[in-house]
């Protein structure tokens, strides 16, 4: 009689891995952990093949016959006696092992059960023991779904205003302008962060492809690959966003078209760079699981060094700009009745850059180990929101977009009620004040003084 069997040896992977996933942020120790946890699956896997092959070449016993039990092969046994074996290894990652082992007896109805018990109980942990670990568990899954929901919730919501804000910045030709192509860039990186992060999720979560030790898909670490370019292309983008507004505030004279093309460059090119260094990397000497766990610590800072230093930078510029704004709140041309316009400015810069990736620096120079619960709920759930504030900031609160949809609007309206052809153009049109365009093409041709008071009109239309 073949008695139920004890423990699945996927139940075992999914256990080994959660443990590594827990003692992941403790780096070279858990990079270690999870090649042994991967050595003993590997061990295990071909145990069970050969037990297999050896009970179909041995003869019929009187007997119990050799029997694989999902974790140890059972030898062939008369009946009538005991056999004692030691625990499996893989259970060393959970306990010691020295002076447990665990038996069966041959009877005349077949192997009987497992004794002293289960093999989580004969080898790891005793009653109250499992009964911790199980509400641990318990509560751990909790945690990482309110999670998983919470920055779904966020990823959602930033996606849906940030394809109506790049809408916006688009289809209107009075609102392209450098500044805004910025915007738009920043925008479509919130955007691909957010649908790199539902595609990976898809593919490692409901695709059944979590399992780091066996050789997964090439979607699979496509997806992951997609993943880890958006992610260092969007804090990317937050420096371009500190390094322009920095140069309109230190910079008298600059081609706006060839820094453009430079932070182009820096926004999409450098991430690239990284991503594939670390894809030929990973290809050579981690060419395991779906690449969405960092088992080596060298391997991780060829993705984590780019984006600690533009986080750096954004946060040196953060302090460059507030410098000079405190400087020129109080200029000697600027008469005390007068609202100085480099206030207005103040206001509106304290309300960008931290968007610009500054509140990441609470976590970012901490070790991985510190807080990781608080940093999971600060950078995910917090940070999937991101986009969100981000789009209504530069966008929806931008004053020239306002005064852009608005002057639509109206036009639309009076060609319905007047019934005028789409030709039609509204004799005020023209006549909104300065616009983007105006704007920006002042900034190449005008003083340093005036070009920096026309920098700040279109910096404070944001608020």
């Amino acid at each position: 009689m073949r008695p139920p069997s004890p423990l699945p040896a996927r139940w075992l992977c999914l256990l080994a891995g959660a443990l590594v996933c827990a003692l992941r942020p403790a780096s070279g120790w858990a990079a270690g952990m999870q090649r042994e946890v991967c050595d003993f699956m590997q061990r295990i896997k071909v145990e069970h093949r050969q037990c297999l092959e050896e009970a179909q070449l041995e003869n019929e016993t009187a007997g119990c016959s050799k029997m694989w039990d999902n974790i140890t092969c059972w030898p062939a046994t008369p009946r009538g006696q005991v056999v004692v074996l030691a625990c499996p290894p893989i259970y060393s990652l959970f306990s010691p092992l020295q002076g447990r082992n665990v038996s069966r007896s041959c009877t005349d109805k077949g192997w009987t059960p497992l004794e002293p018990g289960p093999y989580p109980i004969a080898c790891g942990s005793d009653d109250n023991d499992s009964n911790l670990d199980s509400n641990l568990d318990e509560q751990q899954k909790m945690f990482y779904s309110s999670l998983k929901t919470g920055y779904t919730v966020g990823y959602s919501l930033s996606l849906a205003t940030l394809l109506v804000a790049t809408a916006i910045l688009s289809l209107f030709r009075k609102l392209r302008c450098t500044r805004n192509y910025i915007h738009m860039h920043l925008f479509m990186s919130f955007i691909l962060r957010a649908a790199s992060v539902f595609i990976k999720d898809l593919i490692l979560f409901d695709g059944g492809e979590e399992d780091s030790c066996s050789e997964a898909s090439a979607g699979c670490k496509a997806a992951v690959v997609l993943f880890q370019y958006c992610v260092m292309a969007n804090f990317f983008w937050l420096l371009v966003e500190g390094l322009y507004l920095h140069t309109l505030l230190a910079v008298s004279f600059f081609s706006e078209r060839k820094y453009f093309w430079g932070y182009i460059l820096i926004g999409w090119g450098v991430p690239s760079i990284f991503t594939m260094v670390w894809t030929i990397t990973r290809i050579h000497f981690e060419d395991y699981g779906c690449w969405d766990t960092i088992e080596s610590s060298l391997l991780w800072w060829i993705l984590k060094a780019p984006i600690l230093t533009s986080i750096l930078v954004n946060f040196i510029l953060f302090i460059c700009i507030i410098r000079i704004l405190v400087q020129k709140l109080q200029p000697p041309n600027v008469g005390k009745s007068e609202k100085s316009p480099y206030s207005r400015l103040a206001k509106s810069t304290l309300l960008l850059i931290p968007l610009f990736g500054v509140h990441y620096t609470v976590f970012a120079f901490f070790p991985d180990n510190f807080k990781p619960e608080m940093k999971l709920v600060f950078e995910l759930v917090m940070g999937s929101f991101q986009g969100f504030v981000v789009a209504v900031l530069y966008c929806f609160l931008n004053g020239e977009v306002q005064a852009e949809l608005r002057r639509k609007w109206r036009r639309w309206n009076l060609q319905g009620i007047l019934g005028l052809g789409p030709k039609y153009q509204h004799p005020s049109g023209g006549s909104n004040g300065a616009t983007c365009n105006t704007q920006v093409s002042m900034l190449t041709r005008v003083s340093p003084s005036a070009r920096r008071s026309s920098s700040f009109q279109a910096e404070d239309s944001l608020v």
